[in-house]
């Protein structure tokens, strides 16, 4: 009766948990086949990462951006217009951009997206649009893509339809060390580091006093494993380019 009541406790609570937290790839393929329109990795062989950050800006940003910097790494920053107050944090968007970073959607307030009406959701997007064409424009830089990462992650397709009538791509991830609320950034580098794969998007939280430790481990960590970390738009960039470059070889009968 013991070893039964364990074997429950595992599949009815550790197993599902562990689901939750290390998603298997099976799950997230099915996930991608199922949203085709939504982002979850990236379709490539070669050692490329994607690193997304939410909740910015923050008084944590500027030393986000300076470990990136000083690791040749870039992001995409979703950014809450809630957190903008004035120009100290308008100038923080600039200097994403300004590093070669950018900027992506997430709404207004740190709060689930599918839980606010329609016309909630499109004029909370649209305004955050504006402060991010705004930091574009004093960047002297063009966006090459336009990101939505709905509130708490959770998306239907009412939220989908929003997301793409605004002309934003809704994008998620694959390797999440659920940091928001798991506080310890050596377990949330474990957790990336172990999950680390090729085309993999990473989702960490600006905000947090953990995220500036958790990226001092894991950026150098991952460029000795080989991956080239980048923001979710470059990652497309350098997978689409390879898969261009294999299939022009393939036509001319030259190894790509």
């Amino acid at each position: 009766m013991i070893q039964l009541a364990v074997l429950a406790v595992v599949f009815l609570i550790i197993l599902p948990a562990w689901i939750i937290y290390k998603p298997p790839r099976s799950l997230i393929n099915y996930f991608a086949r199922r949203f085709p329109d939504v982002l979850f990795h990236i379709n490539t062989a070669d050692k490329i990462v994607a690193l997304t950050i939410d909740d910015t800006p923050s008084a944590y940003t500027k030393d986000i951006l300076a470990l990136l910097e000083s690791n040749n790494a870039t992001a995409t920053f979703f950014v809450i217009g809630g957190q903008i107050h004035g120009e100290e944090q308008k100038a923080i968007l600039v200097d994403i951009v300004r590093q070669g970073s950018e900027l992506g959607n997430h709404a207004m307030h740190d709060e689930p997206s599918v839980s606010l009406a329609s016309d909630v959701l499109e004029s909370e997007i649209a305004e955050v649009d504006r402060f991010i064409e705004q930091a574009y424009q004093q960047a002297g830089e063009v966006r090459q893509q336009r990101w939505f990462r709905p509130g708490s992650g959770f998306f239907s397709r009412r939220i989908l339809n929003i997301a793409a009538a605004a002309e934003y791509t809704t994008a998620l991830g694959d390797i999440f060390p659920h940091d928001p609320i798991i506080s310890s950034w050596r377990i949330n580098a474990w957790h990336i580091l172990s999950s680390l794969r090729p085309g993999g998007i990473i989702i960490i939280h600006d905000r947090r006093s953990w995220t500036v430790p958790l990226l001092r481990k894991i950026l150098p960590a991952m460029r000795r494993k080989g991956y080239e970390v980048v923001s979710a738009s470059r990652a497309l960039e350098i997978a689409e380019g390879k898969r261009r470059q294999g299939s022009a070889a393939s036509s001319s009968g030259r190894p790509p």
